[in-house]
């Protein structure tokens, strides 16, 4: 009985649980950001979440593991941020010129005006040793964009007989434009106008596809 006992977590217990896991994983985020991959040590992570190492290591293994744990949740909050403004700007019916201007602006608003987003592209693209997300993980939001543009094609909203590429035409041209302008810009510039990019990318956009 009593060893039964032990293999039972109480609710107390398991939130204590995830309560570490959430400090792990926020000390590596704030740590690979602003000392790299390469520089940051599981000893590191260990002192700033304020656990031992070994309750790191029983957590997560690694720091590799660890590292696209962080990933994993950035991405998903891109990813629910990328449904919502599916779901509730490119809605059936909608002009289309409207609708695609309204989801630019909302992953403009919402993604990148996150500092910690920003951040971590900006480590992924400079560091080629830092691990990577699988293929169907990190393209989620890409394969979202495509089902629904796929949807627009079918209301003939757009002409587009492959939705993938549309939707990579579409974001080549305003999403990662934008993304582009505010990972590039240089100390004490101005912002750059992402508004502007969205809605000229749009027009270039429908184009070629209306």
């Amino acid at each position: 009985m009593p060893r039964a006992i032990a293999q039972v977590q109480t609710p107390g217990r398991r939130r204590r649980s995830e309560g570490k896991r959430a400090a792990i994983l926020d000390a590596a985020e704030a740590l690979f950001i602003s000392e790299s991959y390469e520089r940051t040590s599981v000893d590191a992570i260990a002192a700033r979440a304020g656990v031992s190492k070994r309750t790191v290591y029983d957590h997560y293994g690694d720091k590799e593991t660890i590292f696209l744990r962080v990933l994993e949740r950035v991405n998903e909050t891109l990813v629910t941020t990328i449904r919502a403004a599916i779901d509730e700007e490119l809605v059936p019916g909608r002009d289309v010129r409207e609708a695609l201007t309204a989801f630019g602006h909302r992953i403009v608003d919402r993604a990148f005006a996150s500092s910690e987003y920003l951040a971590f592209r900006r480590l992924i693209s400079q560091r080629q040793s830092v691990p990577r997300l699988p293929g169907a993980v990190s393209d989620r939001p890409e394969r979202m964009l495509e089902e629904r543009f796929a949807g627009l094609a079918a209301e003939d909203a757009i002409r587009a007989p492959d939705p993938a590429l549309a939707a990579r035409h579409f974001t080549a041209l305003t999403l990662s434009l934008a993304l582009d302008a505010v990972m590039n810009r240089s100390e004490g510039a101005q912002p750059p106008d992402l508004g502007t990019i969205i809605t000229d990318g749009v027009d270039a956009f429908l184009r070629a596809y209306r």
